[in-house]
């Protein structure tokens, strides 16, 4: 049967294949793959001063003369750019506590004691690598997961993944990002401006009983958000980044109405536009257009702000922040003496911290959960495929890079830890992919869910 809703040749040709493609969930990851992939061809090609000195230039605000947050392009897409992320991840978060994997203790426990092994432990082994070194320092690199890429991976896969793994692998990401921002929080704060963190905390409950009053303006949120909280905390030592998780907790989670009066109140509403006489115009009568304002409203009311606010920031996050941060990270100039960085304790570290750390961490501490009977394995899934994810969960590119960027001054280690969280990724990846497309399980498959 033709689809009666006609389209243009703009949408035919360029606006449709271009939301497909956007909305495709391997295209975020293809992406910052894309980004990551041209920032080291830019650092080690002809271009590679420019390359370097662009994210140098400093950017501020002059009010009477006076220069204030004068930071470098580089500052402000960890420090600005990745607070929007952060945001999200927060949102996530807290969507995942009240409604979601998390919100239930019994299914929660695997995923969160799998998170935590896969923290630990390769701090663990990264702290042998460098102990008692000026590179100790670096031990928070190889304990996060990059859930862009490993669910990209997994998207790739199609049906031969179970629904459950996706699920049980994004709940271990979202812990993940937690024990990832509660680290740099409290072991990658320099010194601290007390008056301005207090600042930030205050308007921080200011907004925690906004929410409960019940203000669900999305603008209101974003104003007091920025300029009480992320901006005192990024003028008081505490990483800004950590502002935006603390926001991301005021936003409401619930809905104006639920659903039953939704239903009832949109039929209500349809009957009145299908009683309403047609126009012969192109254009709708005001009628028409007072009830399809009211149905835009009701839908409005039935979808939380932070709901809206989560789909809203996707595709910004997926296609123009995460490419932008590694464009500005990822960017590596290989010189003569790669084998002795390759071979320092630092990109050991951070090699062995992704690669054994994550497997044992969340392989080995799952499967002695289940075999203890402390918990059970989704269904769905098999010590094969929990196998593979262990491995999927060694892809730290994103966070990894973030916070070599907090750990190090010192130039030669940044080189050797990116280095390290290069071959970690692509390694754990590739391995990954291929354990689990043997994993052949096509019911419940993921492309069901």
């Amino acid at each position: 049967m033709e689809d009666p809703i006609k389209a243009t040749p703009a949408e035919k040709w360029i606006i449709n294949p271009l939301n497909n493609f956007i909305s495709k969930s391997t295209t975020g990851g293809i992406l910052l793959f894309i980004a990551a992939v041209v920032a080291i061809f830019l650092a080690n090609s002809s271009w590679k001063d420019w390359y370097h000195h662009i994210w140098e230039h400093k950017i501020g605000f002059t009010i009477n003369d006076e220069l204030y947050l004068n930071y470098t392009i580089h500052h402000w897409v960890n420090d600005g750019l990745m607070a929007v992320f952060f945001f999200v991840v927060g949102l996530e978060l807290k969507r995942e506590m009240i409604g979601g994997e998390l919100s239930q203790p019994k299914k929660a426990l695997l995923p969160i004691v799998a998170a935590i092994g896969g923290m630990v432990f390769p701090a663990l082994i990264y702290t042998a690598f460098n102990f008692g070194a000026d590179s100790s320092h670096g031990w928070g690199i190889p304990m996060a997961t990059d859930i862009a890429f490993a669910l990209g991976v997994l998207y790739l896969l199609g049906d031969k993944i179970p629904a459950t793994l996706k699920i049980f692998l994004t709940a271990l990401a979202i812990v993940d990002d937690l024990g990832a921002v509660l680290v740099i929080a409290f072991f990658y704060t320099a010194s601290i401006n007390s008056l301005a963190l207090g600042i930030g905390l205050g308007f921080f409950v200011f907004l925690l009983i906004c929410n409960k009053f019940g203000i669900r303006n999305i603008l209101f949120y974003a104003l007091v958000g920025i300029a009480g909280v992320w901006l005192p905390f990024l003028l008081s030592g505490v990483h800004a980044t950590i502002a935006a998780v603390l926001v991301a907790f005021t936003i409401p989670a619930g809905s104006r109405i639920d659903e039953t009066l939704f239903i009832s109140k949109i039929r209500t509403r349809l009957n009145q536009f299908k009683e309403l006489d047609p126009t012969d115009a192109p254009t709708l009568s005001e009628d028409q257009l007072h009830v399809l304002q009211n149905i835009r409203k009701l839908s409005k009311d039935a979808m939380s702000p932070l709901h809206r606010l989560e789909h809203g920031l996707h595709s910004l996050v997926s296609f123009i922040i995460m490419p932008v941060f590694a464009l500005a990270n990822a960017g590596v100039t290989f010189s003569s003496g790669i084998i002795e960085n390759a071979a320092s304790s630092v990109t050991l570290g951070v090699v062995f911290g992704l690669l054994a750390g994550k497997v044992i961490g969340v392989y080995g501490v799952s499967s002695l959960m289940i075999r203890f009977k402390w918990a059970s394995l989704p269904e769905g899934l098999t010590n094969k495929s929990l196998f593979g994810v262990g491995f999927l969960a060694s892809i730290g590119f994103t966070m990894s890079l973030f916070v070599t960027n907090l750990a190090f001054e010192n130039p030669e280690y940044e080189l050797q830890a990116k280095l390290g969280i290069f071959a970690a990724s692509l390694i754990g990846g590739v391995i990954g992919y291929f354990l689990l497309s043997k994993n052949n399980n096509p019911e419940n498959s993921i492309t069901n869910l």
